[in-house]
């Protein structure tokens, strides 16, 4: 009698041993890191690789694991029942399903899962290989079953051919990277960094070019002289060359082009033809997105492009260093310049100029203003208004107040934001 109760109890605590493996391996394998398990598969981890292979079928995993589970714990229900049943007649079912509900909570449901979560990816990569036998001993009647929950649900309307993923991967990506720089791990220029080449797929070069009322570009008839006293005012080394209407560009001319020449052949300057040192315009359009435009960038080995609609009518520019600071942000001079246009109050306002990028205003200010309706704040005001405001009308748009202070003609030319006020509590 007293073998037959030892070995019943063994029996059971080996069953609720089980019961805790299938429970810790179920957590740590939905929990694990994707990255790392392929980093780790890649420097030739036989571990890493089992768990890749695991997760990739995440259905057929946590259905075999869930039959383990229940299987056991259901056999250990079962024999704690029929052992201690005849000790104690009575109340014996309330007695048992008592002790076996707090000991399977305890040790075989919240201390393994607890355990997973704590060592997620060392626990996954310890279970991987027992749980890949199992599976694959399982695999047939898990399938069973997995074909007879399908046929259940189809009959509520819900197919399997018809799921689509939660998250695109751009989408998982860019959440896993905010994550991290809540939680401290991921510097603010480190997000700006990688969320700005997430975007560049879904911006346009229209979104980041220069506007041609501030592009600057030359006249092919001025005198050779005024040309290159506009060129050495300048901070720019490329220039549009236009004849007998400003949007009608001919050429790009270089100043190293034309340094090289004057330098070289040391000509006079009203003998300078710089119509000859031009190149031909490139011209996109405006609709290309940034990803697109950097890959031809690349491929022409060029810096410079002029940017059309679909009317053939100019735009504006494009540089590469334009599509650079969607990544890195502001470049050397041109940091100066964007905090000149945002000027904080003491009020906790900000007085912005209107042509201000919505995209460089989210970025200093750690705002969330939506970058998707307009370019520019002016254009962000003028669309939710759907009026062109006069100087002294405010509006309040995404939680923020837009004040008008100056307006010339029909462009807005500077504005004062009030952010949303932060609760004590955020």
């Amino acid at each position: 009698m007293t073998f037959n109760l030892s070995l019943s109890i063994f029996a059971i605590v080996v069953l609720l041993l089980f019961s805790a493996f299938f429970a810790g391996s179920e957590t740590a394998l939905t929990a694990v890191s994707k990255a790392r398990m392929h980093h780790l598969a890649g420097e030739g981890s036989r571990a890493a690789k089992q768990v890749n292979r695991l997760i990739s079928d995440r259905e057929r995993l946590i259905g075999a694991l869930l039959l383990g589970n229940t299987f056991v714990n259901i056999l250990a229900s079962v024999l704690a029942t029929s052992t201690f049943g005849a000790l104690f007649p009575k109340g014996a079912i309330a007695i048992i399903t008592l002790c076996l509900t707090a000991v399977i909570l305890i040790f075989a449901e919240v201390l393994p899962k607890t355990l997973a979560i704590a060592r997620t990816d060392r626990a996954a990569l310890a279970v991987a290989f027992p749980v890949r036998i199992m599976v694959a001993l399982v695999g047939p009647l898990v399938a069973a079953v997995q074909y007879f929950v399908w046929l259940i649900l189809r009959v509520f309307g819900i197919s399997h051919a018809g799921e689509k993923p939660a998250m695109t991967a751009q989408e998982e990506i860019r959440g896993a990277i905010e994550l991290h720089h809540q939680e401290g791990t991921v510097e603010r220029e480190h997000r700006d960094m990688l969320g700005g080449i997430l975007d560049l797929a879904d911006l346009h070069v229209a979104d980041v070019m220069v506007h041609r009322k501030t592009m600057e570009v030359l006249d092919g008839g001025t005198a050779p002289e005024e040309i290159i006293s506009r060129m050495m005012a300048s901070t720019h080394s490329r220039f549009p060359i236009w004849r007998d209407d400003p949007e009608n560009i001919v050429g790009v001319v270089h100043v190293k082009d034309v340094l090289r020449v004057i330098l070289g052949n040391r000509a006079r300057l009203s003998e300078l033809n710089i119509m000859a040192l031009a190149s031909q315009p490139w011209f996109v359009p405006d609709t290309t997105t940034l990803e697109e435009q950097l890959r031809a960038f690349l491929d022409r080995r060029e810096h410079f492009a002029l940017v059309v609609d679909e009317y053939g009518v100019l735009q504006g520019l494009i540089t590469l260093e334009d599509i650079l600071e969607e990544i890195v942000g502001d470049i050397a001079q041109e940091r100066v310049v964007v905090a000149e246009n945002i000027r904080p109050q003491a009020d906790g306002s900000f007085n912005v100029d209107g042509w201000t990028p919505v995209r460089d205003l989210n970025r200093e200010l750690e705002w969330d203003l939506p970058d998707d309706l307009a370019t520019t704040v002016a254009g962000l005001v003028i669309h939710e208004a759907r009026i062109i405001p006069e100087a002294g009308q405010i509006f309040s748009f995404f939680g923020f107040k837009f004040e008008v202070l100056r307006r010339q003609r029909n462009q807005l030319m500077a504005l004062r934001i009030t952010p949303p006020k932060r609760s004590d509590a955020a």
